[in-house]
This record gives C-alpha cells, sequence and structure tokens, in this order.
C-alpha cells in the first residue's frame, strides 16, 4: 500500500473494521407531506474488504435495530416494538454487498447488495457521493470512509403502518468510515 500523511490507496484484499463512532445510518421520509422526517441508528459495525486495483471487494453493514433513535423517545419505542422492527425478534438490519461498481476511472461509485430487515431480504443499490482511503493520523492507521444513499420502500420489509400518511418510500442515508484491521 502506497501511503502519505494525507493519502493512502487500498491495496490488494485489505480489511477495515467499521467504526462505530464515527458510522451511523439515516431514514428519511415524508411526514403527511408536509416535512422530510429523520431518524437513525446509533450502534453500527461490520467489515470492508477492498483491493481497488483488481476492482473487488465486499463490504458488511450491521445494524443494532434497538438503537434506532428519533429524538422522541414515545416514538423510539414504538419504532422497536412489533408494529415496526421488532427488535426482539429481529435485532439487526444487515446490508451485504453483492457486487462493488466502479467508474470507468476505477472510482467506487455503488454498492449492489442485499438488505435484510426483519428477515426480509431485498436487492438495494447504495449509490455512493464519496469514498476515500487515507492515512489518519488519529489513528495510526490506514482508513476508509464512505457517504451513500439507497430508497426503499416500508412495505417491502413489513414497515408499512400508516402509509400513505407516512411516505412508504424511505431514503436511508450511510455514513461510513473503517480503520485497517
Amino acid at each position: 500500500m502506497a501511503c502519505t500523511f494525507f493519502s493512502c490507496d487500498a491495496a490488494a484484499g485489505e480489511k477495515y473494521k467499521i467504526d462505530p463512532q464515527h458510522t451511523f445510518t439515516v431514514f428519511e421520509y415524508s411526514h403527511w407531506g408536509l416535512s422530510r422526517q429523520q431518524g437513525r441508528f446509533d450502534r453500527n459495525s461490520g467489515l470492508i474488504e477492498i483491493d481497488l486495483e483488481a476492482r473487488n471487494g465486499s463490504v458488511l453493514i450491521e445494524v443494532d435495530a434497538s438503537s434506532v433513535s428519533t429524538g422522541t423517545n414515545l416514538f423510539d419505542v414504538s419504532l422497536r416494538s412489533p408494529r415496526f422492527f421488532d427488535t426482539e425478534k429481529y435485532p439487526k438490519i444487515v446490508f451485504r454487498s453483492t457486487n462493488l461498481v466502479f467508474s470507468d476511472s476505477g472510482k467506487l461509485i455503488a454498492l449492489d447488495g442485499d438488505l435484510t430487515i426483519k428477515a426480509v431480504t431485498k436487492r438495494v443499490v447504495l449509490e455512493l457521493s464519496q469514498f476515500n482511503c487515507r492515512f489518519m493520523p488519529l489513528y495510526f492507521a490506514s482508513a476508509c470512509g464512505a457517504n451513500g444513499s439507497a430508497k426503499i420502500l416500508r412495505s417491502d420489509f413489513d414497515l408499512g403502518k400508516y402509509t400513505p400518511f407516512v411516505s412508504d418510500e424511505v431514503t436511508l442515508l450511510f455514513s461510513v468510515e473503517a480503520i485497517k484491521e
């Protein structure tokens, strides 16, 4: 791997562990057509394995469903209940890549993968707005970071309560940082 103080290129099959302190999954939806509301999941883990030269790798993101946070405790309790995420029965939300998509210039631009919520798995495309790897002086190690988004339908995952008053379509926003193992 070639590293300078400011940049680092991921080399053959390097593994990066997701940093839970700098990784968040946000969900955004329309509330009665009045505004876009957001919530987030505060506990995320996973692994990124990437070889930028060979243009391949894999991404695993595991979200602790019980860490859902909207800023309103009553709503958080409802989202954890069997009416929505049923976190006692289904404690994890999992994204597992099936293909990494690179531009002609070699930039990682999307992740094709499977999203599992409440034992329902659907294919999703996570479009990346940013992906970088560099040496991080804070960790004394190489790190990779990404921002991405995907659109899903709540009803596909048995989360359709209150549709159409609350939009069926939800935008998932991911901010991920991972440190080389």
